[in-house]
């Protein structure tokens, strides 16, 4: 090839690079001014991926208010450790246990937890952190990649009130709860008893989102100011509940010292005013962190704190059945008002059944006012011989025995309402059991078992006319928006009952208080009171101690049950109690201090028989 020729073909392959390169430099450059100028909008946030991250932010959970609107539960911050596991160096755990003063062991479990959940989201290490160790790590962070923080909240109670097994307590979700819900995330909390738990949906509210700007070691580096990024978290609901908090700080202070329950409710609505299980537990200190300490002492606590004796306990309520058992006997024709029996201390049908004492004669008013056992022994007697097991059961299952109320509160018990089937079961068969195993359920023992929220609801359905009424805590929820939900369950009139007879029982009820065995207690001035003792037997040592009762008697506002277990006699253990707690309702305050003082030093006595 001469010289010239390969001249020539050189400068076009020169040339065929420079323009080659040039349209390359074109097409960049072209490329460069759509992303930088006529599509920043679209492209200019997702150019900050590797320089900014999503975090969830959790809404402040509703509050809780009393009937006056007091405030019973609200929000208080704290501080929440975190870690992102991608950014995070093993090495620096350590470092992180020492500024946190636990052991390094727990450390790294929690870290795995994280890893497990997610490499790439912040996950919760440890809440509730005190300030001074929250201090010395923000100091040393550059020290510890992939370690962040939260500012959160932990339940506060500002009311004098603990109300445990009313509001209940928070605790982390599960691993399969916030992988079976987008609303929970890893160290998040949720109710797990009482109205945190029933209403929990309502409280929780709505997760928002936030993205902030991180360094190179997955550090905060501050909010990434982008509106068209994120979302706000929607507030949980608050709720308001009938709660008089007046009611219940004395009923707590009663109860205290004493195993047992109490419910106190209006028995026109089944709202309920008062609810205690005792002992409690303090919600305080399971709120934020959980004192390991104490929850470990509740699990060893043999009186069991942190069940709900007010709505799940299965006691025989003794004589305080005896006035639906004369509203069954009336019913079924087996009784007048005038029908009498002979009380010579007992009632046989194959072996003595006890009463407390020689009556003499006893109509149903009188039997009601002495709590006369003979009298109702006869008449279950005569009930099991010409209605039959089931028509007595159906009878009572609808003053709301041996079922469950529906009150919104977890975990209540059913009770024991014996019918033939579950005599049947129980007993190997009809030909294993008779009229003499069913005796003793006409005065509330045997195989009959019921909580203080039943014998609450018993009272109420006897004092507002025969009506059923369903219990419920919660009058209200009000949405961040202000929309209102009003909980108000409908009553219904118990068809069978009639008012001459709910009358008469009525009267026998107002007279066990103001002549027979609540005399002493539970008679309050200027307010007429209606009641029944009971002392149901209790084969493991003293027996437990009944007194239920409604008030004013010719108008009622407010009907009260009272459980006290071991206590002995209803009339010396319960009724005082609940006394008391009519005297503060209708005066404002305790004006025999003397029975105060005789509730406070209270010591059980041994007995034997039912009252």
């Amino acid at each position: 090839m001469s010289p010239r020729k390969k001249d020539k073909r050189n400068i076009v392959s020169i040339r065929t690079l420079q323009i080659t390169f040039l349209t390359i430099l074109l097409v960049l450059a072209g490329r460069l001014v759509q992303l930088q100028l006529v599509e920043y909008e679209k492209y200019g946030p997702l150019s900050l991926a590797n320089s900014i991250r999503q975090e969830s932010v959790n809404p402040a959970r509703g509050l809780f208010f009393d009937r006056s609107g007091r405030l019973l539960v609200d929000n208080q911050p704290i501080y929440t450790i975190t870690v992102t596991p991608a950014n995070f160096d093993s090495k620096a755990i350590p470092l992180l246990a020492e500024y946190l003063e636990v052991p390094p062991e727990m450390v790294e479990e929690r870290v795995q937890a994280a890893r497990n959940y997610s490499w790439h989201r912040p996950s919760r290490l440890f809440t509730d952190v005190s300030f001074h160790k929250f201090s010395q790590i923000q100091e040393n962070i550059w020290k510890l990649p992939g370690i962040g923080h939260f500012v959160e909240s932990k339940r506060h109670y500002p009311s004098d009130i603990k109300a445990s097994h009313i509001l209940g307590y928070l605790s982390e979700v599960t691993r399969g709860e916030y992988n079976s819900s987008n609303r929970y995330h890893m160290g998040d909390k949720a109710g797990r008893s009482g109205l945190e738990f029933v209403y929990e949906s309502s409280l929780r509210g709505e997760l928002g989102s936030r993205y902030i700007r991180v360094n190179a070691l997955g550090q905060s580096l501050g909010p990434y100011d982008d509106e068209q990024m994120g979302s706000s978290p929607v507030k949980g609901s608050d709720i308001y509940t009938h709660v008089d908090s007046d009611l219940q700080l004395l009923a707590e202070d009663l109860m205290e010292g004493k195993v047992g329950g109490l419910v106190a409710m209006d028995p026109n609505s089944g709202a309920i005013l008062s609810l205690v299980s005792s002992p409690q537990f303090d919600v305080d200190r399971l709120s934020g962190r959980i004192d390991m300490d104490y929850w470990l002492s509740l699990q060893a606590d043999t009186t069991n704190p942190l069940f709900n004796r007010a709505i799940s306990t299965m006691q025989p309520p003794g004589s305080t059945v005896k006035p639906l058992m004369g509203l069954i006997g009336l019913d079924f024709g087996i009784i007048t008002p005038e029908t009498e029996v002979v009380c010579t201390g007992g009632f046989r049908r194959g072996r003595l059944y006890r009463c407390i004492t020689d009556h003499g004669r006893q109509n149903l008013l009188q039997a009601i006012k002495n709590s006369c056992n003979t009298y109702f022994f006869s008449l279950m007697n005569q009930t099991m011989e010409r209605n039959g097991l089931n028509a007595w059961h159906r009878h009572t299952a609808s003053f709301g025995l041996g079922s469950l109320t529906h009150v919104d509160l977890p975990n209540e018990r059913r009770g024991i309402l014996p019918d033939s089937t579950y005599y049947n079961t129980h007993f190997g068969g009809p030909r294993d059991w008779g009229i003499g195993d069913l005796i003793s359920v006409g005065v509330g023992q045997g195989t009959f078992s019921s909580s203080p929220l039943q014998m609450a609801l018993m009272t109420s359905m006897i004092a507002n006319g025969g009506n059923r009424v369903q219990p419920h805590i919660v009058d209200r929820i009000v949405d961040p928006d202000g929309t209102v939900h009003i909980v108000q369950p409908e009553k219904e009139p118990i068809p069978w009952v009639k008012a001459e007879h709910l009358e008469l029982v009525q009267k026998g009820m107002r007279l066990a208080v103001s002549e027979g065995s609540g005399r002493f207690y539970a008679d309050i001035a200027d307010v007429d009171v209606a009641g029944k003792t009971g002392t149901a037997q209790n084969p493991h040592g003293n027996n437990h101690g009944w007194f239920i009762t409604y008030a004013p008697f010719d108008n009622p506002e407010i009907a009260i049950a009272v459980l006290v277990e071991n206590a002995g006699f209803g009339s010396i253990s319960a009724a005082p109690i609940a006394g008391l707690m009519l005297e503060k309702y209708f005066h404002g305050e305790i004006l025999r201090n003397w029975v105060y003082d005789y509730v406070k030093t209270f010591e059980p006595r041994e007995q034997e028989d039912s009252l």
